[in-house]
């Protein structure tokens, strides 16, 4: 059996105070591997106050954004190229160039139309403000009836633009589909989505920090993964199989559980430096089978924070997610100190 540790455990006195902790050895126990981990108390360090004001012009559920920095911290410090088989809104690459951690980036989605506005957005930044604030101008009035139409228009074309206008605009930046494909979205009524002066700052920023220095495609996660280089280091962040099996309206698309375990044991003959946030749980609900043991990953429990849908409905959840690190990874972790979130972001590091 692993053993747990969780960070806030060895604290007695945190008040304002931060967690810092160091993975310096690893120890023998029996058959049992453990680490040893060092708990020191910490102010908040400039770096996890920079990533609090990083730009993010999408709104996307799911984003990595809120824990990229906990993240960074599992990456080596310096890497050739970042890889995101499933970037989303590629936080992790916004993330890292912030934090210069690289200068070659590779963000890949099945989801095209994102893929071609996150390549819009980091390449052509002003074309997007200018198309963005025409459409939001426009829902003066009846902006309910604004929205739908910019839906259908979407639906039909595939606008990229307009993509950015639904996301700004629909219910908790979650995409949804139907069983024909179509983005089926409702708007958010209370809001207006994101003012053009504010969209325009973030798309700026992530300009700045990504312009140049990307490759964007639309590729099967697999055609990705068959292409990385023994330099590269692949962040994964997939749709939860237990979320969505093999397809669920809440995703572009889904992936089958045992294709993407085969796709890891193959990086894993390749000696691919690899990170992947794939299972968690909120209160007592789990979601994602964990990975099999004989990928030899370590997995990292984060606590997020309170579940903001279980706060609506009265609930007091807290959601955790997995990270499992990849055995090359573990290697880079050993005498390398790593600053977390606030107290109340614990976390546990399970063999």
């Amino acid at each position: 059996m692993g053993r747990t540790f969780l960070a806030d455990s060895f604290a007695t006195n945190t008040g304002t105070y931060y967690i810092k902790v160091n993975l310096s050895a690893l120890f023998l126990y029996g058959a049992s591997i453990y680490y040893i981990v060092e708990i020191k108390l910490s102010l908040m360090n400039t770096r996890e106050s920079n990533m609090a004001n990083q730009p993010h012009p999408i709104q996307y559920q799911g984003s990595k954004r809120g824990i990229a920095s906990t993240i960074l911290n599992f990456l080596p410090k310096k890497i050739e190229r970042l890889v995101e088989p499933f970037a989303g809104t590629a936080a992790m690459s916004v993330a890292a160039s912030a934090q210069r951690v690289s200068q070659q980036y590779w963000i890949n989605d099945l989801n095209k139309p994102l893929i071609q506005l996150l390549e819009l957005i980091i390449e052509h930044p002003y074309d997007v403000v200018d198309g963005y604030s025409q459409v939001w101008n426009e829902q003066i009035g009846d902006s309910i009836k604004h929205y739908y139409q910019i839906r259908d228009k979407f639906n039909t074309s595939n606008d990229p633009i307009l993509f950015l206008y639904l996301l700004a605009r629909c219910v908790k930046g979650a995409v949804r589909y139907n069983n024909e494909g179509l983005f089926n979205q409702s708007p958010d009524k209370r809001r207006k989505g994101t003012q053009p002066e504010k969209m325009f700052k973030n798309i700026e920023g992530v300009s700045k920090l990504l312009k140049g220095k990307c490759v964007f495609t639309s590729f099967d996660y697999k055609e990705v993964l068959s292409q990385v280089k023994s330099t590269d280091f692949v962040y994964m962040d997939p749709p939860y199989q237990g979320v969505c099996g093999n397809k669920d309206s809440r995703y572009y698309s889904g992936i089958n559980f045992d294709g993407f375990v085969s796709s890891l044991e193959e990086l894993n003959r390749k000696d691919i430096l690899f990170a992947v946030s794939y299972d968690g749980k909120r209160g007592n609900k789990t979601f994602g089978q964990n990975l099999p043991k004989n990928l030899n990953l370590k997995r990292v429990e984060i606590q997020v924070g309170r579940s903001s849908q279980a706060t609506l409905l009265g609930k007091q959840e807290i959601t955790i997610e997995s990270l499992y690190l990849s055995n090359p990874l573990i290697h880079h972790l050993q005498d390398k100190k790593i600053d977390f979130y606030p107290l109340h972001k614990q976390l546990a590091i399970i063999n």
